[in-house]
């Protein structure tokens, strides 16, 4: 019998308050022969809604992957829409990490031609843009709206369901949208009760994908592959 594959979920916030809510995002793409522990960053900002925490919390992301690759994990899923860390960390460890949002943008573009971001708050919007630009999804991006709504309260869901279903209306019958990404992983139990909601409003379905889910799905899949990170594009450091 083959060993499990295991998979470290890494937050990228110093704080353990949102690993039980990440691992109930996860639990539905979880295979039965994957182990998956969750750990978080020990130092940093508590959570990421602007560059200057993103910043912040790069560096104790790369020192937590390195330990996690030593302690024998297969695999490193980065719970930051942002991916907080995840470029640093691939010249580092030879083993996947990938974050929030290559893997959500690609998972709506095989599903739709047009995709927005629905985030959290107005600080997080040119940092996601960005995203779109670098990595040349500029023909395919329709928009993005915040629900201002800070990532600490993100666990109300009424609220933010309703705030969420508001902006992704909005985006698709304003903005153009065929398909919404959740612009931070901590939007959990919410991509299908909007996805629901728009169905029902538009009487036409529009995915809406979980990042969490989208995220740790993919990196399931590159472990089962023995894929890793380009040695053309991410130079090996071992000291820092």
């Amino acid at each position: 019998m083959n060993a499990p594959i295991r998979i470290a979920v890494l937050v990228p916030a110093a704080t353990d308050a949102y690993n039980a809510r990440i691992l109930q995002a996860i639990d539905p793409v979880v295979p039965a022969d994957v182990q998956v522990e969750i750990r978080a960053i020990a130092t940093g900002h508590p959570c990421i809604e602007n560059r200057t925490n993103w910043l912040q919390n790069g560096m104790p992301v790369v020192e937590l992957a390195r330990q996690l690759e030593q302690e024998g994990f297969d695999g490193i899923w980065l719970t930051d829409f942002d991916m907080c860390g995840v470029e640093a960390a691939r010249e580092v460890i030879d083993i996947p990490i990938v974050g929030g949002f290559p893997t959500s943008a690609f998972s709506a573009l095989a599903l739709s031609q047009r995709f927005s971001i629905i985030t959290v708050l107005q600080s997080t919007l040119a940092m996601q843009r960005g995203h779109v630009l670098s990595y040349g999804l500029s023909e395919s991006f329709a928009s993005i709206r915040a629900v201002d709504c800070n990532v600490a309260d993100l666990g109300n869901l009424d609220v933010v369901v309703a705030r969420t279903f508001e902006q992704a209306l909005k985006a698709v019958r304003e903005d153009g949208a065929q398909s919404l990404l959740l612009g931070c992983t901590g939007f959990v139990d919410v991509a299908g009760r909007v996805a629901t909601l728009l169905e029902e409003t538009l009487g036409s379905y529009v995915p809406v994908i979980d990042p969490n889910q989208a995220g740790f799905g993919f990196l399931v899949s590159l472990v089962r592959m023995k894929l890793r990170p380009s040695r053309l594009t991410y130079s090996k450091i071992t000291t820092f």
